[in-house]
């Protein structure tokens, strides 16, 4: 795959989670009644904070796949 179309691809599935229906959103029953029985203002925040929290582990992973990635392209290219 080039790295293009593997850029891409990932935008694609990053942009799908996104777009989630609610059902993908179900968390623990003590986060979720406090979201239903807060405002809109804190259901925003809610869903914000968890966005920023997982940014970081979603860039890490990235850094990673790409990584590994690179590696093994690395090793073929050595190898063949």
């Amino acid at each position: 795959m080039r790295p293009r179309s593997a850029f891409l691809a990932t935008l694609l599935f990053l942009s799908s989670l996104c777009i989630a229906p609610p059902a993908f959103s179900q968390g623990c029953a003590m986060c979720s009644s406090y979201v239903a029985a807060s405002s809109k203002a804190g259901q925003k925040a809610v869903n914000k904070g968890v966005l920023l929290l997982l940014l970081p582990a979603a860039g890490f992973m990235s850094v990673g796949v790409a990584m590994a990635y690179r590696y093994s392209r690395k090793r073929d290219l050595e190898q063949g």
